[in-house]
């Protein structure tokens, strides 16, 4: 009998690059994409749908990030193992992914044939994780850094910028006509300030700011 198949699910809103990935991964023997998305809202409810072995999910998408529907996906079915793909190496973006419960993060620019390993490895529920990577990361889970406690000290001055302007009780347009971005780009923003302080909604953002500067803690900062 013949190999099962592994099904895998794809996410970049760039067709070209979707094609090109079921170019290759479907003239590999046991490898079956069995769908495409180029959102995050459709590769969550595709996943749901199809139930694939492997995700493979860019970080950019427009709306919600790659890494926000690792997230649900990995919430709603552990089973499904995410691959994050990006064109850029990014410290945090790493983090995030992991947080997110990715299994692996992976450049663009890897080789067809390295990808497909990694694909199949994750499968086997290995991790593509470096192991130096991942102690960097539980480092910062324990608070083993000079900012033990202080989860705020691992947003960016961008991302301290914009929950400032949030606690100030402005919306995501309002914000993005401050700091000249993308109101959808503001959004990815706030979801990852959010996930980082561990708050699920922006008005616990406020109350976390207001907390803190009622404390009279580290209020230098942009």
């Amino acid at each position: 009998m013949s190999d099962p198949q592994l099904r895998i699910l794809l996410c970049d809103d760039h067709e070209l690059v979707r094609v090109g990935l079921r170019s290759l991964l479907e003239a590999e023997p046991g490898y079956n994409v069995v769908g495409e998305a180029g959102d995050a809202e459709t590769a969550v409810k595709l996943a749901s749908e199809l139930h694939p072995d492997v995700v493979l999910m860019d970080v950019r998408l427009p709306g919600r990030s790659g890494i926000e529907a690792c997230r649900d996906i990995r919430s709603a079915h552990p089973e499904i193992a995410v691959i994050i793909l990006t064109a850029y190496a990014d410290d945090e973006a790493l983090f995030s992914s992991i947080m997110a419960g990715a299994a692996g993060y992976v450049l663009k620019q890897i080789r067809g044939s390295d990808l497909v390993g990694a694909i199949r490895q994750v499968s086997e529920g290995r991790s593509l994780l470096d192991p130096e990577v991942t102690s960097r990361v539980l480092a910062r889970l324990r608070g083993e850094s000079n900012n033990a406690g202080e989860p705020i000290e691992d947003l960016t001055v961008q991302e301290r910028r914009i929950l400032n302007l949030v606690a100030e009780g402005l919306t995501n347009r309002q914000v993005a006509e401050r700091v000249f971005l993308a109101e959808k780009t503001v959004k990815n923003y706030v979801s990852n300030i959010l996930m980082k302080l561990g708050l699920s909604r922006r008005a616990e953002a406020a109350a976390y700011m207001a907390r803190r500067r009622s404390q009279r803690v580290d209020t230098t900062w942009p």
